[in-house]
C-alpha cells in the first residue's frame, strides 16, 4: 500500500492540483481541518500565489465576515487605507492577527500595484457576519441596499422609508445579545419588528432584481454586485436570527445549515465574476454532509461546498487537507490504522494526493477515523475520499513563535 500511496503522490504546487483535475475550475477550494496554524496558512499563500500568477486566478475569498471583507477588496484593489486598520477591520474572527493572512493582504496588494483594473486580484470574504456568540445587527446591510435603492428608483417603488426601517431595527445591542445564542428567549428574531423587517428584506432585494437593467446601465456592475451582497446578507441574517428564536430541538441544525447556505450564495456569487479561489474549514468546503457536535447535540447540514457543487458541478474543486501532528496542541502522532497514520509513512513533510485514486486504492476496507484530543482539530474523514478532488497532506505542523 505504501508504493500506491507514493505512486499517486506530488508536490504542492499549482500544476501538480490542476493534473488532478478533470477541468480547470471556476472555484478551487482548499480546505483545512483546523484554524490558526500558520504553517498551514504559508502553504495556502504559496499554493494560492501560484495558482493566481500562473493560472490568472482573479480573487481570493476566505472565512470571514463578507461585508467586512469589503474593507480589505478597497485596500488590495485601490490602496485605501493602511495595511494595520486593514487588518483589524478587514477580517473577521480574529483572524487579522495570523501573519500569514497579514502576508496575503500585503501580497495582493504588491501584486495590484501598477496594473489595469480588470487585472487587479480581488479579496473577498464569504461568510456570513456570524460569530460562535452570536450574530450582527441587520443594520449596515439592510441600509446600505436601502441607500442603494433609494438613489436609483422612484421612490414610490421602494417598500419603506429609511425612517421606517430605523424604527423597526431598534438598538443594535437588541440584535447581537450574546445570551440570545443560548437562550431563544432573549433574541429578538421573532419579534413583530423583525418579521416585518423580514418582508421589507425580501421587497427590496426583489426590486433590486427587477430593476436590474436599469441599474447595471445608471451605476455600475461593480455597485450593483454590493447591493446585492448586501440583499443577501439582509436577508440571511435575518433568516439566522429568526432561528435564534427558535425553540425547537432543530434549532442548532437550522443555525449552522443557514450559515453554510449564507456561505454558498456568497462563493456563487464570486464564482460569477470570474475563476476564483477559496479557502476554509474542511467542514465548509466538502461535499459529503458535514457533522459536529453542539452543546452536546450531534448536528448534521450540507455545506458551502456541498452547495455549490450541487450547483456548479466540474466547475468546483475542493481539495481537502490532512495532518499528523500538532504537538503543540496535543495532537500527537496517529495512531498506524488511520488515514493520517498511513499518510505518515510517506518521506514528505507535505504532499498533494489524488484522492479519489486513494479511495480507490484502499478499497472497501478504510482506514480508522481518528479521534482528536483537540476540539480544535477535526481529522479527516477517510470515507469523504472519493468525493474531493486532491487531499493535501502535512505530516507535522510545528509551533510558529
Amino acid at each position: 500500500m505504501a508504493t500506491d500511496i507514493k505512486d499517486i503522490t506530488h508536490a504542492v504546487e499549482a500544476a501538480s492540483v490542476l493534473r488532478l483535475l478533470p477541468v480547470r475550475p471556476r472555484l478551487l477550494a482548499l480546505g483545512e481541518p483546523t484554524h490558526g496554524e500558520e504553517t498551514l496558512l504559508d502553504l495556502r499563500n504559496e499554493l494560492f500565489r501560484q495558482l493566481v500568477e500562473q493560472e490568472g486566478y482573479r480573487t481570493i475569498a476566505i472565512e470571514s465576515d463578507c461585508v467586512m471583507g469589503l474593507v480589505v477588496d478597497d485596500y488590495v484593489t485601490g490602496g485605501t487605507g493602511t495595511l494595520d486598520e486593514v487588518m483589524e477591520h478587514g477580517i473577521s474572527h480574529g483572524w487579522g492577527g495570523f501573519a500569514a493572512n497579514r502576508e496575503l493582504v500585503r501580497w495582493m496588494r504588491a501584486h495590484n500595484e501598477g496594473r489595469p483594473a480588470s487585472e487587479r486580484l480581488r479579496f473577498a470574504g464569504f461568510d456570513g457576519p456570524l460569530e460562535i456568540t452570536g450574530a450582527a445587527s441587520p443594520r449596515q446591510a439592510l441600509t446600505a441596499l436601502h441607500a442603494y435603492l433609494a438613489g436609483q428608483v422612484d421612490a414610490d417603488l421602494l417598500p419603506c422609508t429609511g425612517e421606517t426601517l430605523d424604527r423597526l431595527l431598534g438598538t443594535d445591542d437588541r440584535w447581537t445579545d450574546p445570551a440570545a445564542m443560548t437562550d431563544p428567549a432573549r433574541s429578538v428574531g421573532r419579534s413583530a419588528e423583525a418579521g416585518r423587517l423580514r418582508l421589507l428584506a425580501d421587497d427590496m432585494v426583489a426590486l433590486l432584481d427587477a430593476q436590474t437593467p436599469h441599474l447595471v446601465t445608471a451605476t455600475s456592475q461593480d455597485a450593483l454586485y454590493l447591493a446585492n451582497l448586501y440583499g443577501r446578507t439582509a436577508t440571511g441574517l435575518l433568516r439566522y436570527h429568526h432561528w435564534m428564536a427558535d425553540t425547537s430541538p432543530a434549532r442548532l441544525n437550522r443555525l449552522v445549515a443557514v450559515r453554510d447556505q449564507m456561505m454558498a450564495h456568497n462563493l456563487l456569487a464570486v464564482a460569477a465574476r470570474g475563476p476564483a479561489l477559496v479557502h476554509a474549514h474542511n467542514s465548509h468546503l466538502q461535499r459529503e454532509r458535514s457533522t459536529m457536535r453542539m452543546g452536546g447535540m450531534p448536528l448534521e447540514w450540507w455545506s458551502a461546498g456541498a452547495l455549490v457543487s450541487a450547483r456548479l458541478g466540474q466547475e468546483y474543486a475542493f481539495v481537502a487537507t490532512a495532518l499528523g501532528t500538532i504537538s503543540h496542541q496535543g495532537v500527537d502522532a496517529p495512531p498506524p490504522d488511520t488515514l493520517e497514520g498511513l499518510l505518515c509513512t510517506l518521506p514528505e513533510n507535505h504532499c498533494v494526493i489524488d484522492a479519489p485514486r486513494l479511495a480507490t486504492a484502499l478499497g472497501d476496507t478504510l482506514p480508522e477515523p481518528r479521534v482528536s484530543p483537540w476540539f480544535g482539530y477535526a481529522p479527516l474523514d477517510p470515507a469523504h475520499l472519493a468525493a474531493s478532488d486532491a487531499l493535501v497532506f502535512v505530516k507535522d505542523v510545528p509551533r510558529r513563535l
